[in-house]
C-alpha cells in the first residue's frame, strides 16, 4: 500500500492542494494543522511554550491515525509542514508497516509566497490560534492588540526555511516538486498524471 505526503515551505498552499487530491484520488486526508486547531478550540494555550506542546500533540495523533491507517491497509494523504526533524518519525511509519510513499514537495519564489504569507496571518479566514502565541482563545481585553500581532521578517522566513528544510524534505520512493508561485500555472492534469504513474509502478513491485 502507500501514502503521499504534502509538504513545502509555509503558505505555499498544501490545504488547498491536499484537498484537490483528496478530491481526486478518493483517499482521506490527515492534516497536522486541522488537528491542531481542535486541540487550540478545545484545550487552548496561554503561553508560546503551551502552543509548542499542543504542535507536537498535533503531530503525534497525525502518527497514530496514520499508523492505524496503515495497519487497516488503507491508502491515505498526510498533509504538513514536514521538516528535517520530522524524518525519523514519518519514516519508522513507513518500515513498519511496509509503506511505499510519494512526497508532493510546495515550493515557489519565496519573495511571492511570503507575501502569500503575510496576506494568510492578517486575514480573518486564518484561525487565530495559529496567529497568536500567548493565549488562546483569546481573553477580551487582549483581543485589539492581538489582532496587531507582529509577523516574522522575510529574512526569519526564508532563514527558517533553509535551517529546517521545508522545501528539501522528502521520504520515501519519490519526490515531486510542485512551484506555487502562481496557482494558475500549475498543471494539475501533469501532476495526477506523474502520481497515477508512480502508483502503477508501486503496485507492481
Amino acid at each position: 500500500m502507500y501514502c503521499i505526503l504534502v509538504t513545502g515551505i509555509p503558505a505555499a498552499g498544501k490545504s488547498t492542494m491536499a484537498e484537490a487530491m483528496s478530491e481526486r484520488l478518493k483517499l482521506p486526508v490527515i492534516s497536522k494543522d486541522t488537528i491542531k486547531e481542535l486541540l487550540f478550540d478545545h484545550v487552548g494555550f496561554q503561553s508560546r511554550a503551551e502552543k509548542v506542546h499542543l504542535g507536537i500533540a498535533g503531530m503525534e495523533i497525525m502518527y497514530y491515525f496514520a499508523g492505524q491507517l496503515m495497519k487497516a491497509g488503507q491508502s491515505f494523504i498526510l498533509e504538513n509542514n514536514f521538516e528535517y526533524s520530522s524524518e525519523h518519525g514519518i519514516k519508522n511509519l513507513l518500515e513498519k508497516y511496509q509503506y511505499s510513499a510519494l512526497t508532493i514537495t510546495l515550493t515557489g519564489d519565496y519573495k511571492v509566497i511570503y507575501q502569500r504569507f503575510l496576506e494568510r496571518e492578517s486575514s480573518p479566514d486564518r484561525h487565530r490560534g495559529h496567529v497568536v502565541n500567548d493565549c488562546y482563545p483569546e481573553k477580551k481585553e487582549n483581543n485589539l492588540k492581538a489582532l496587531k500581532a507582529k509577523t516574522i521578517s522575510y529574512e526569519n522566513f526564508v532563514h527558517g526555511i533553509e535551517q529546517r528544510g521545508f522545501d528539501a524534505f522528502w521520504v520515501g520512493d519519490r519526490q515531486i516538486k510542485v512551484d506555487t508561485t502562481d496557482f494558475s500555472k500549475i498543471n494539475m492534469e501533469k501532476l495526477f498524471s506523474l502520481i497515477v504513474e508512480w502508483k502503477g509502478e508501486i503496485l507492481q513491485d
